[in-house]
């Protein structure tokens, strides 16, 4: 099995490049661990893989 690590930007500006602006920096330098690496990914893939981003920087947070 192909594994790829790359950064959340590379994956980003690969296929959504219009997110970037919704993304913190500490989020698109998160690495991701792609099972059949970059080539593999479609648009949905992208989503799902943003939308955990954001949720795993933020799981921590206190809301006041």
């Amino acid at each position: 099995m192909y594994m790829e690590t790359v950064k959340l930007s590379r994956i980003v500006m690969k296929l959504t490049p219009e997110v970037v602006p919704c993304l913190s920096t500490s989020e698109l330098d998160s690495d991701i661990v792609l099972r059949y690496g970059l080539d593999a990914l479609d648009r949905e893939d992208v989503l799902e893989i943003i939308q955990y981003s954001i949720s795993e920087h933020h799981k921590d947070a206190l809301l006041q």
